[in-house]
């Protein structure tokens, strides 16, 4: 409800600080939303059905992920940016009359102290190393306030990891029991979600621009070029979910991180001039793997934690994807923009020229010759952001290999462990 009277709030905003006021309450809700998801499989489907259970969750996520650009397109250009917001009403009722028939009510007898002091330092260290990621675009990775604010955040995150570690030392209901990733999978789980999410986040930010700056394209056509993602999507996840049932959870991470890491590398064949034939077939390799991937990290995570951390596990799952998200973005549009500053000193270009070539505009004040340097500067700078993206997805992939356990999660002996588990959670 939080998130819908938001989204209708944005609608009606007419000023840059209430759409921004309103989109943190927007956002708010959706942070407690989304580990409800999880938690709601986890409570509710068996073990031997979860897989396809987080299949089908992983492939709604990624169409919505993928789709999101097109239909905000045509919305935009039916009507106007606010109906991307509105559209968001019809979808909440349907949810909220389906919820309230149908979901089952689920509690614990001995419900935990709400860890405040958790969710304070753990929300401090998390905005500060994001916002300086972010802001490292503008101020610059070598900056003294990138720095600085960067080591504060990771101390501080530091410090929340030793302040999770005396709470359950002493008994208390910590935000994230550290015993949450002893003898699990869920860290890998983890890292996994978080590099998925930083190539589809990073993606759809660069490429919706490269479609419309730089290839001439309108928003809806823009929308369409990135329709490829959105189509594998509806069966890339579930055929995860299949494959995880099948061949274990190690051997789908590892093949689907190797069909994004193929597909980042297939990215590096884009201009102006290439051919969308080949952009498109691409797509749908990268589609294939974060499709998959979804379904084996969210496996990793709430297949191996036990039923009463189910909440704990999503929790950390969604703040997984949103740091993922945030980080992509943030990276991939700095490696664009500090390869275009880098390339074209000789043109003297200012800030504004600088901040739309970024974006992939080349300025039209320009004459042939350093129009061909400034495009080339950009289409360098995507094509370095997504060889970054590649190295990070191939080395996650390692990670996977060396970590996970290659167990099916169908066998009958994990069936019956994760039984006892949450029978001796709520007994």
């Amino acid at each position: 409800m939080l998130f819908t009277l938001a989204s209708v709030a944005i609608g009606l905003s007419n000023t840059a600080t209430g759409l921004i006021g309103f989109r943190v309450a927007q956002g708010v809700a959706a942070g407690i939303l989304m580990p409800q998801t999880l938690a709601i499989l986890r409570a509710t489907f068996p073990r031997e059905k979860f897989s396809m259970a987080v299949g089908i969750w992983g492939g709604v996520s990624s169409i919505a992920i993928a789709i999101g650009p097109t239909l905000a397109g045509a919305l935009e250009s039916a009507f106007s940016w606010q109906s991307v917001f509105f559209i968001n009403v019809p979808v909440a009722a349907v949810g909220l009359v389906y919820g309230l028939c149908f979901l089952p009510r689920t509690s614990f007898p001995t419900p935990g102290r709400f860890d405040v002091r958790g969710v304070i330092v753990l929300a401090v260290g998390l905005v500060a190393t994001v916002f300086a990621i972010v802001q490292a675009e503008t101020w610059g990775w070598a900056d003294v306030r990138t720095l600085g604010l960067l080591a504060a955040g990771i101390l501080v995150i530091v410090g929340f990891v030793g302040l999770e570690s005396r709470i359950e030392t002493r008994g208390g209901d910590a935000l994230l029991p550290l015993s949450l990733f002893r003898g699990t999978t869920v860290g890998t789980g983890g890292l996994m979600i978080a590099t998925n999410f930083f190539v589809l986040m990073g993606a759809t930010f660069v490429l919706p621009m490269f479609f419309i700056n730089l290839r001439g394209a309108t928003g809806l056509e823009a929308g369409l070029m990135l329709l490829p993602m959105s189509a594998v999507s509806i069966v890339s996840a579930p055929a995860g979910s299949v494959l995880v049932a099948r061949i274990g959870t190690r051997a789908t991470a590892v093949l689907s991180l190797g069909l994004t890491t193929l597909g980042l590398l297939g990215l590096l064949n884009v201009s102006a001039t290439s051919s969308y034939g080949i952009t498109a077939v691409t797509l749908v390799v990268l589609a294939m793997g974060t499709g998959m991937t979804i379904t084996a990290g969210a496996e990793a995570i709430m297949g191996s934690a036990p039923v009463h951390l189910a909440g704990v596990a999503g929790g950390f799952q969604s703040t997984c994807i949103q740091i993922g998200g945030a980080v992509g973005t943030a990276v991939m549009s700095a490696i664009v923009t500090a390869n275009v500053h880098s390339a074209t000193t000789t043109l003297g270009l200012g800030e504004a020229g600088l901040q739309g070539l970024a974006q992939g505009s080349v300025p039209a004040n320009l004459d042939a010759g350093a129009a061909t340097i400034a495009e080339g500067a950009y289409v360098s700078g995507l094509h370095a952001a997504f060889l970054v993206a590649a190295v990070v997805v191939a080395a996650v992939a390692v990670a996977a290999l060396v970590t996970l356990r290659g167990v099916r999660p169908g066998r009958v002996q994990r069936v019956v462990r994760k039984s006892v588990d949450g029978g001796a959670a709520h007994s």
